[in-house]
């Protein structure tokens, strides 16, 4: 779907293919049952996952998309590292960035963090155009693992790469930097 190594800083991009939702719970169930022995009924190789709790409404035997906005990111910081390592993934979609410390593990594992849009969150629900399963839905619709094919899913922003680079870390910088001459 993607090639993290081909994106950077700024660049804007629209994903196109499968896409699985992944938050708290779910970052923490598939850590346990990987950590287990256990196999997942999925596989997350150089897949994306999207921190986010979709609405989703049932319509005879299949699932659509109401609404499915990002979710802040940070909630997942302590456990990110672990779930990229143990899952391979390639992407992550998500709110607000994740701490400093993991653009090693990003760089280390070739994988991109994409801002998506806050307050978009039906304009991507259009996006999906089907959803193609659902796993661990005894955690709750936000918090199940949802398989999604999506089609022209965006915009997303190339927020931290896998070079090491961070448009939060970059801005942070320059907002001290001008407090320091204030």
């Amino acid at each position: 779907m993607i090639n993290p190594e081909k994106l950077k800083v700024g660049d804007v991009i629209y994903l196109n293919g499968t896409i699985y939702t992944a938050r708290d719970k779910a970052h923490l169930k598939i850590i346990n049952m990987l950590k287990n022995g256990e196999e997942l009924p999925f596989n997350l190789k150089n897949k994306i996952i999207y921190h986010a709790g979709p609405i989703m409404k049932k319509v005879n035997d299949e699932w659509r998309c109401v609404s499915i906005g990002p979710t802040t990111s940070a909630r997942m910081n302590d456990v990110e590292e672990e779930f990229i390592k143990l899952t391979g993934i390639s992407g992550i979609v998500g709110k607000g960035g994740m701490k400093n410390e993991l653009l090693d593990t990003f760089k280390k594992y070739k994988v991109v963090y994409l801002a998506a849009p806050g307050g978009c969150a039906v304009l991507l629900a259009k996006c999906v155009k089907k959803v193609e399963d659902v796993y661990f839905l005894e955690l709750g619709m936000p918090e199940a693992v949802w398989k999604l094919r999506v089609k022209n899913f965006g915009p997303l922003i190339v927020s931290m790469d896998s070079y090491g680079k961070s448009i939060y870390k970059e801005v942070e910088e320059k907002v001290k930097e001008k407090l320091s001459t204030l």
